[in-house]
């Protein structure tokens, strides 16, 4: 549930937002700015929709947020309070949709650019080899034509900036378009004043000629110059989301479902539900999640792995919408749809990480608090400087070098360094196959030196098979089956399902009802069955259930050497059998675990199973550090432990008995084919499973943290060096000044060059 801000209209998160309660309901607030606007005259406001009890989304019109400040969340378009950039839609859509503040600044900039381009000519007259210039220059009515030409660029074109200009003060959050406006606003008013009432001014304003200096032209060309600026911006902005859009492409717009009479016919991708089957022919892409029920081909699974080489599908094989089909025809039945498909998962995922900040931004945050009032000082300390000490006309040079000082210093770039490189980078992850939830898991990542590797699901298939059963106490194999069967229906763990598919496949016979089903973690399961005590699990549920194995031992411990785990039957005390299961390695796992090592990372291994199973999988694998016949509570024990002697942990899981140490770890990263809990738990998925993706997830956060800092880097150098010579530091050994113009045009490059910079990581190979 979501709230209103009765006072400004944005979004209001109650499990953290500002509240008060009147006249018996709760309001909630953005900020303590609105709170206490609220606070002091409520009657004007409860008619409006800040209560608690109101539905997340009223009605169909899109939320947008600011991708600055992801906080920052309201119906319909519209302007960031905090640092006035237009808010873009919180979901992108797979269209080229318009994008409307796109097209105001290009029209507002195409009219600014034709008037301001003749004030531009006539004020580099004196540079310029045409006498007759300067001659129309010297007119009396010369300002006027100026005032006529310069109004509509400043006060039409350039209205968006004094309206987000003015925001900013009102909301006290000073940004880019404080200065912006403020710079402007100078020049103008005081060309103003110069033409209309010109004996107001001292003589200090006036020129060599005897006549009023005015500055229409800086006023118009900075305004030109910064719409331009946010022109390319706007359009380097948008390209952050190509990832997104093209990920949203990729599901077809219709499936084929075949009916129950035979016929087939193309529907709507909405209308596919659950259970429906549908018919892929050659060349088209999955629809949605489903199995392969008959036929087969070869699949693209590129958009999951970042891996071009296809996969054989065969009858029982699992496929993912938005996968194409290169060759061959099969039937499928669909098993998750809408918002429920990995494609869709992703999606949000992604969106909702591109919103997300790292660590790092709070450096960025705190700089920014105080620089649009640092650099209004530095502009007045550069006004009564040049006033004081600077050559005649001295206010003329006060007020250009005041006007240049806010132009330059504008903290756009500083702000776009690190959202720009998150957007751009969390969407190249995905489409490599790495869903990355929060950015600073990806900031994260990047530090850590211990990967904790759970074995089943993560380092094996999690497709256990029984390959062996040994009876005891005189019953059959298949009541054997059948009570360990009967058990592992209320189970979830992957061994599970392997006892029901082996039982399933030699026909043994129902399976019996369990009454007082108990799942013991990190032992096995029990219950009751026709009055008999029965349970299944490992060597420490017979000691729990007091049965006495000591003749079977011998034959468990052979059967673990060679890799398998052992499953124990127990009957009112007495051991009632054996049953062998393996879980095939991954095909790319060995390929993984050197890749790791390779980037510096100690691997331990974790799983429930008994030692000399763990040690025979280890040993295959080349793994040291391993830890056996673990529970949750203690994979979360071994973490904290690693955590407390200094080591960054990264934890890979597939399942729910993962989940704890997931969240724990400084990085928990899950398997896209195992649980939801685990891949809630965690901050990064692997949407096909595959280790290698930790890899590619590592060199995605090496690349974003320097692009990150490079981007810093830019934006501060760049204030560094542009405020003291915009401030006139160089006029005294060289004689150069920074035109207020100049300086427009810069701090506009500065921005574009962050988000271009940003943008390389589309590029990136893993």
């Amino acid at each position: 549930m979501k709230a209103i801000d009765p006072i400004c209209g944005m979004i209001a998160d109650p499990a953290t937002s500002e509240s008060l309660e009147h006249q018996g309901h709760k309001y909630f607030f953005c900020s303590s700015h609105c709170r206490e606007k609220f606070r002091k005259n409520p009657e004007q406001y409860t008619g409006s929709s800040g209560k608690s009890d109101l539905p997340e989304t009223r009605d169909q019109e899109a939320i947008y947020t600011c991708p600055m400040h992801p906080e920052v969340q309201q119906k319909g378009s519209g302007n960031c309070p905090i640092c006035g950039m237009a808010l873009e839609p919180a979901e992108i859509s797979a269209d080229d949709e318009k994008n409307p503040e796109l097209e105001d600044m290009t029209r507002r900039f195409w009219w600014s650019a034709v008037l301001a381009f003749p004030l531009f000519i006539f004020g580099m007259a004196e540079m310029l080899p045409l006498a007759q210039l300067n001659v129309i220059r010297s007119h009396p009515l010369f300002n006027w034509f100026q005032f006529l030409i310069a109004t509509p660029v400043v006060l039409w074109a350039g209205l968006p900036f004094f309206q987000r200009g003015y925001s900013s003060i009102v909301n006290r959050s000073p940004n880019m378009f404080t200065l912006i406006s403020l710079g402007i606003a100078v020049a103008y008013v005081f060309s103003v004043a110069a033409t209309v009432a010109p004996g107001i001014l001292p003589h200090q304003f006036r020129n060599h000629s005897g006549l009023a200096a005015v500055y229409f032209e800086a006023a118009a060309v900075i305004t030109a110059l910064v719409l331009l600026g946010q022109v390319l911006e706007l359009r380097a902005r948008s390209k952050t989301g190509s990832a997104i859009k093209s990920l949203l492409r990729l599901a077809p717009k219709s499936a084929r479902i075949v009916r129950h009479d035979g016929n087939e016919e193309d529907v709507p991708l909405k209308s596919v539900h659950s259970g429906d089957v549908l018919r892929v022919r050659p060349g088209e892409q999955i629809p949605v999640d489903g199995v392969v029920i008959s036929g087969s081909g070869a699949v693209d699974e590129s958009m999951l792995t970042g891996e071009s080489i296809p996969a054989e599908k065969r009858e029982g094989d699992t496929i993912t919408g938005g996968t194409a089909n290169l060759n061959g025809s099969f039937l499928m039945q669909a098993k998750k749809v809408g918002s429920d498909t990995v494609l869709a998962r992703m999606v949000q995922i992604v969106n909702e990480a591109q919103r997300s900040r790292p660590n790092i931004q709070h450096l960025a945050d705190r700089i920014s608090f105080y620089f649009v009032p640092a650099v209004i000082v530095s502009s007045l300390i550069t006004a009564v400087a040049w006033a004081l000490f600077g050559p005649k006309p001295a206010l003329m040079y006060a007020l250009v070098n005041a006007v240049s000082v806010l132009i330059i210093a504008c903290p756009c770039a500083l702000g776009l360094a690190t959202p720009m490189s998150i957007m751009v980078a969390t969407g190249r992850g995905a489409q490599a196959g790495v869903l990355v939830r929060n950015a600073r898991d990806l900031e994260e990542l990047e530090k850590v030196d211990t990967i904790v590797l759970d074995k089943t699901g993560t380092l094996t298939e999690g497709k256990p098979k029984v390959v062996s059963i040994r009876a005891e106490g005189g019953i059959t194999e298949a009541e054997l089956l059948r009570v360990a069967a009967a058990l592992e229906k209320g189970s979830e763990h992957p061994l599970a399902s392997a006892v029901l598919q082996c039982a399933k496949e030699k026909d043994s016979g129902n399976v019996p009802e369990v009454e007082n089903f108990q799942a013991i973690p990190g032992q096995g399961v029990k219950g009751r069955i026709a009055g008999k005590s029965v349970a299944i699990g490992n060597e420490k549920l017979l000691s729990e259930m007091n049965a006495d194995a000591s003749d079977s031992l011998k034959l468990a411990a052979e059967w673990q050497t060679e890799g398998r785990t052992v499953l124990f039957v127990v009957q009112d005390s007495t051991l009632a059998g054996l049953i062998g299961v393996t879980d095939a390695v991954k095909e790319h796992t060995p390929e993984a675990l050197r890749q790791l090592r390779k980037e510096g990372l100690s691997i331990v291994m974790l799983t429930g199973d008994q030692a000399t199973t763990a040690e025979a999988v280890a040993r295959r694998l080349g793994i040291t550090n391993f830890f056996a016949g673990v529970t949750p509570e203690k994979k979360l024990e071994i973490v904290r432990q690693l955590q407390a002697a200094g080591r960054k942990v990264a934890m890979a899981g597939d399942g729910i008995n993962d989940a704890p140490a997931l969240a724990q770890a400084n990085v928990g990263i899950a398997m896209g084919s195992g649980t939801d809990i685990a891949m809630e738990s965690a901050g990064i998925t692997l949407v096909k499973g595959d280790l290698r993706g930790i890899v590619r997830a590592r060199r995605l956060s090496r690349a974003t943290l320097v692009n990150i800092k490079q981007n810093l880097f830019f934006a501060f150098l760049y204030n560094v060096l542009g405020v003291p010579v915009a401030a006139g530091i160089l006029y005294p050994f060289f004689g150069l000044l920074l035109s207020p113009m100049l300086a427009s045009a810069a701090m506009s490059f500065s921005s574009v060059s962050v988000i271009a910079n940003s943008l390389r990581l589309r590029k990136i190979r893993f």
